[in-house]
């Protein structure tokens, strides 16, 4: 039980069971065995005579198994871990059981800076967990976690770079290599044996094609012409060849010469892009696998009895909502490599809120929900997760524009194996804005760490405001389009009004403007800081 509630009231036994289904259903049996035990203390037993023959008696009176036999086999793939506070510590979060009366008038979490909040994140996100990945499309995004080395030469043999005819060089540079040759072979890029040729003869040969034993150089096939062929006019038999200054290695591919035995391929923290390059790579000296950092698989969740599927059909009734959050999340995340998992909507109800939660959490890595987080007696994530599922709150405020209330916690699960594991959750505001902002800010970073990327935050560049930007108490992320100008220099533009709920600011932006906190504004022709959350383009 993970906040029980029990006494006595008269001769009344009192016991408060969760609001879920199952919840409440689990904890009743892991009790109900007792019951008749504490109605008759409660009623005024003698209590030195009931217990007389210890705990053992007592258990085996109600027909239950002895703590000492116990199991602790672990059913499932991922469970939560009880445990207390530290001595001392008490939850900070309202109890949702003492109703809107007794919840806090202000927020009693610390405003902490943007800075201070990365810098927990970074302190209690998981490290990387290494794994192994085959080489093939889904390798892309992925971290190398150890270095990576040739295992062969590529070419492994020597092949020729055109297609022409492998000869045989005198060795001076200064020769002309002029006449008529016999063609006494033919080396195709299939595989195959080839036979030595000697000095006088050449050899027709195509692009990438073995040279045959004994050949030095490859002329290419511009420089020749056809001297004789046999009588069906389908062979060649000589060629007329007219080349000056042919050396020794022209045209030829050496071995090793692209990718030599034991050359470094791809350094340990690499990330592996979608151009190609890196694959293409590791696969042509024949790499099955790679060790790289297991990417986090997400999960996505929306909190609030107003929320309604996007896609709802119909119009909505009064004080619905469609939710976006998911959707926009979801293709955030899936657009950055990472695997998510859509946990749906869930209400504002404390019992299905934390059977929801646990179930994400045995699903996913890292949990992500939005809405809950402010002031509301609705308002229920926060004491959800401390309360309900054990979890660490590391920070409930930031100050910050859009993003206040965004919200940062651990919980501890045990895995398959029964090893402790911590979890992160981010409870991110309800407004879209706000949603959005605090992923690329404060999710992305922690998913970044998971992954073994280096660096975890977003790349920062030097802005030039394209007009006046409004400036507000707290420091602002002002979603913007950043171009760039006709002088070389990035230009912001402004996607308009920044309300939090305004899903409009987020069409078509590329950046975060970092506007200072200020009663004025931030004139145009100024330079700030921008996060890049998009790629740039030009001012036409």
């Amino acid at each position: 039980m993970s906040r029980p509630v029990a006494g006595v009231r008269h001769r009344s036994v009192i016991i408060t069971l969760p609001g879920s289904p199952k919840g409440a259903k689990e904890n009743l049996v892991s009790i109900v065995k007792m019951l008749p035990h504490a109605c008759v203390q409660a009623s005024g037993g003698d209590s030195r005579a009931l217990h007389s023959g210890g705990v053992d008696k007592l258990e085996k009176k109600a027909g239950i198994a002895s703590s000492s036999s116990h199991s602790h086999c672990q059913h499932g793939h991922a469970t939560l871990v009880r445990h207390s506070l530290p001595e001392g510590k008490r939850p900070l979060s309202n109890d949702a059981s003492q109703g809107p009366t007794q919840r806090h008038r202000t927020s009693p979490y610390p405003m902490l800076s943007v800075e201070d909040a990365l810098g927990l994140i970074a302190q209690f996100t998981p490290d990387p967990v290494e794994t192994s990945c085959r080489v093939d499309e889904h390798l892309v995004g992925s971290v190398v976690a150890q270095e990576v080395t040739a295992t062969e030469n590529v070419p492994a043999f020597r092949a020729s770079t055109v297609d022409g005819y492998a000869v045989v060089t005198s060795g001076n540079a200064s020769d002309s290599f002029a006449g008529v040759f016999p063609v006494v072979a033919v080396s195709h890029a299939a595989p195959g044996q080839a036979k030595p040729l000697e000095k006088g003869h050449v050899a027709r040969i195509t692009t990438g094609a073995p040279l045959p034993p004994g050949a030095t150089a490859v002329v290419m096939v511009e420089n020749t012409a056809i001297a004789s062929t046999t009588d069906d006019g389908k062979e060649e038999l000589a060629v007329d060849i007219q080349a000056q200054g042919v050396c020794a290695g022209d045209n030829v591919r050496e071995v090793g010469s692209d990718i030599a035995l034991g050359a470094l391929l791809l350094a340990k923290g690499e990330r592996i892009s979608g151009v190609g390059g890196e694959i293409g790579l590791v696969a042509a000296v024949g790499c099955a696998s790679l060790r790289v950092y297991k990417r986090p698989v997400i999960g996505v969740l929306s909190t609030g009895d107003e929320l309604v599927e996007h896609d709802e059909r119909g119009p909505l009734k009064l004080g619905q909502v469609r939710d976006t959050n998911r959707p926009t999340l979801v293709s955030a995340a899936a657009e950055r490599g990472f695997r998510v998992v859509d946990l749906g909507i869930v209400g504002d109800k404390p019992g299905a809120l934390e059977e929801t939660l646990r179930k994400g959490l045995r699903q996913v890595d890292v949990l992500i929900t939005t809405g809950g987080v402010s002031m509301g007696e609705l308002d229920l994530l926060k004491p959800t997760v401390e309360r309900a599922l054990g979890g660490t709150i590391h920070f409930g405020r930031v100050a910050m524009k859009p993003g206040k209330p965004t919200t940062f916690a651990t919980v501890q699960v045990k895995d398959a194996s029964g090893t402790r594991v911590v979890k992160p959750v981010f409870s991110l505001p309800g407004n879209p804005a706000s949603a959005l902002v605090t992923f690329y800010l404060f999710v992305l970073p922690a998913l970044h760490k998971m992954s073994g990327q280096s660096p975890v935050s977003l790349p920062k560049v030097p802005v030039v405001l394209a007009h006046d930007f409004s400036m507000d108490d707290r420091p602002e992320y002002h979603r913007a389009v950043v171009a760039v100008g006709h002088d070389g220099r990035l230009v912001a533009t402004s996607t308009g009004g920044q309300r939090s709920s305004r899903v409009a600011s987020l069409r078509a932006a590329n950046a975060l403007v970092c506007v200072p906190a200020g009663k004025a504004k931030v004139a145009k022709g100024t330079s700030l800081d921008a996060l890049l959350i998009g790629t740039i383009g030009a001012i036409v």
